[in-house]
């Protein structure tokens, strides 16, 4: 597949063309959803935690006598319909991850890739070649490409320099080819990408990485 490609400084120089696979209609949809629900699952804590009639401290005397007061019966202030009293069906600590098998994983960030490639938001950059290493010249180059919105930004591994200068950059995300998953492939509006950088995403579609 053809993809636009950038200069070390910003301006547009014609088309690469980089081994992707291809989809048509759905395929690889679906598997798309379940690893960015999987993902999104995976970082939940699962820690929240509310305590039952059972584990509220104190209530252990009946409030009142049974009979002859004309109020409700209470056996304990700790009833769930007490103010301070224990929580019904309330949330208890959980593993909310989902496992996914490798397959569908690599189904999902294949087609995820061909999208992003498809429709035009994926571009390449020859180098981050940031010189001198200021935030200025780096804004200069990465909206040059990305005009607006929140953008991502993938080089194989990025120098001291390049960190200097783009980290600071409002709306822009730093990432290694090694890690972009399909969350990230499927976030941003925009996705910049170092030749390097792309040359190891398309390793990823076979199930390489160099």
């Amino acid at each position: 597949m053809k993809v636009k490609t950038f200069s070390n400084d910003g301006k547009e120089s014609g088309d690469s063309d980089f081994d992707i696979p291809q989809f048509e209609d759905g395929k690889g949809l679906q598997a798309v959803k379940e690893v960015i629900v999987a993902q999104a699952a995976n970082i939940r804590q699962g820690s929240a935690n509310t305590k039952t009639r059972g584990e509220v401290r104190g209530g252990g005397k009946k409030p009142w006598r049974q009979k002859g007061t004309g109020r409700a019966r209470a056996g304990s202030s700790r009833s769930p319909i007490w103010v301070g009293g224990g929580v019904v069906f309330g949330p208890k600590p959980r593993d909310y991850s989902k496992k996914i098998n490798r397959k569908v994983r690599q189904l999902a960030y294949n087609r995820a890739l061909y999208e992003r490639v498809n429709d035009g938001s994926l571009v390449v950059i020859e180098a981050l070649d940031i010189s001198p290493a200021k935030t200025k010249v780096a804004s200069e180059i990465v909206r040059g490409i990305s005009s607006e919105g929140n953008t991502l930004v993938v080089d194989k591994a990025f120098s001291e320099t390049s960190l200097r200068a783009l980290r600071n950059l409002s709306g822009v995300v730093l990432e290694e080819a090694a890690v972009v998953s399909v969350s990230d492939l499927a976030d941003f509006q925009k996705i910049i990408v170092t030749r390097q950088a792309m040359d190891e995403l398309v390793s990823r579609t076979k199930g390489e990485s160099k």
